[in-house]
């Protein structure tokens, strides 16, 4: 958070966040700090939420050990906080969202998966950890399934005697999916007394339909010049194994990323939620777990030096190098004009849901008059980013 700077009234000379800033500025990326705050920020939360309730799982656990909640600016400054090196809030989340999982008493969820087909039955195991100092007794577990202001099902588990300790097994939830017609985030919220938690997972429909239309999809770099030259429209969606780039990856830094230098390098993804390329493919501006199989077969390319691009999915490099990365982004080439992914949009389809998603809402973007790229490059540039 840049904005910390101010804070400094003191003796003390924030250089490391100064010279964070200056390099922004020097990349023209400056703009984008505030939302590059917020996106890696909530990434880094949901990061939190699932490892600590992995942790709150786990028979015999007897309690867990955070580094920090807080930045560190000494040791290479480890900006890793949800809250700044004051101990102040960066606006990230609310307390009371970390509360769910990190309190005496909470409510956890055990399913397979974070993106289901609608013909598909959403399943889970509920699981209590009582950390109070007492055994509750004839307890009930209020479950509701909703998307949007739509609930797709609800209903009580009964508890005779909740233990201390996290043994504690309250049922099962068995709720179909087939209400859910078209591509949807949903809801899943689990409340006992006053304790409550709550998890995303993305519904698509089974049955939708590729169609290319007047676009041209291709992974071949000759293909996709040719058409361009015609004038046509082209996703163009090359194997990630020839891209020149940072591997894809769905970590954020581990403390310092100036101490430690060969980790993974992006802090994941910035979109525009409502950007018309995810009309049918729901998200949030930061990383959620239905970008996790994209990001894993994907590569970040640094479009530094084809800078006149219009990104569509941005990949937050780490604050030691702030390189301007992007998997998808929208161009004017020749007589045409092109979307570029970077993330596998062709292989396995039948057992990646999401990779389906995306590459048929790209296309329904591309087929319509929205698609109108503003910026235009030469051919050449396509080159850059090719090994």
């Amino acid at each position: 958070n840049i904005n910390e700077i101010n804070k400094y009234t003191g003796v003390l000379d924030p250089l490391n966040l100064k010279a964070i800033k200056n390099d922004l500025r020097k990349k023209d990326l400056l703009e984008r700090a505030d939302n590059y705050l917020m996106a890696t920020g909530k990434f880094a939360y949901l990061l939190y939420k699932e490892e600590i309730e992995r942790a709150m799982k786990t028979t015999g656990l007897s309690g867990f050990q955070l580094l920090d909640l807080h930045d560190f600016p000494g040791q290479g400054s480890a900006i890793v906080g949800l809250l700044d090196a004051f101990w102040d809030d960066k606006g990230i989340v609310e307390p009371g969202l970390f509360r769910q999982f990190a309190a005496p008493l909470v409510p956890l969820a055990n399913f397979p998966k974070a993106v289901y087909l609608n013909n598909e039955q959403f399943q889970a195991i509920v699981q209590i950890a009582n950390f109070t100092d007492n055994v509750l007794n004839n307890e009930t577990v209020k479950w509701k399934i909703s998307s949007d202001t739509i609930i797709i099902g609800e209903g009580i588990l009964k508890m005779e005697n909740v233990n201390i300790g996290n043994d504690n097994f309250a049922g099962d939830i068995k709720c179909p999916l087939l209400k859910i017609n078209k591509a949807s985030e949903c809801n899943l919220e689990l409340e006992i007394k006053d304790h409550s938690n709550s998890w995303n997972f993305w519904v698509y429909p089974e049955n939708i339909e590729i169609n290319t239309g007047d676009v041209i999809y291709t992974k071949n770099l000759e293909t996709a010049e040719k058409a361009l030259k015609n004038g046509q429209k082209v996703l163009f969606n090359p194997d990630p194994a020839r891209l020149n780039g940072l591997e894809g990856k769905f970590v954020s830094v581990f403390w310092s990323p100036v101490h430690f230098p060969e980790q993974a390098g992006t802090m994941g993804i910035l979109c525009d939620p409502k950007h018309n390329a995810f009309k049918y493919f729901p998200t949030d501006m930061h990383s959620n777990w239905q970008w996790f199989d994209l990001c894993k077969k994907s590569v970040a390319v640094d479009i530094t030096e084809i800078n006149d691009v219009t990104p569509i999915v941005i990949n937050i490099d780490n604050f030691a190098r702030n390189a301007n990365l992007a998997s998808v982004f929208e161009v004017n080439i020749e007589n045409g004009k092109l979307i570029f992914c970077s993330m596998d949009l062709s292989d396995n389809l039948a057992e990646r849901p999401v990779a389906r998603q995306l590459l048929y809402s790209l296309l329904k973007y591309m087929n319509s008059d929205a698609f109108s790229p503003t910026r235009k490059i030469p051919a050449n540039d396509l080159h850059k980013i090719m090994k």
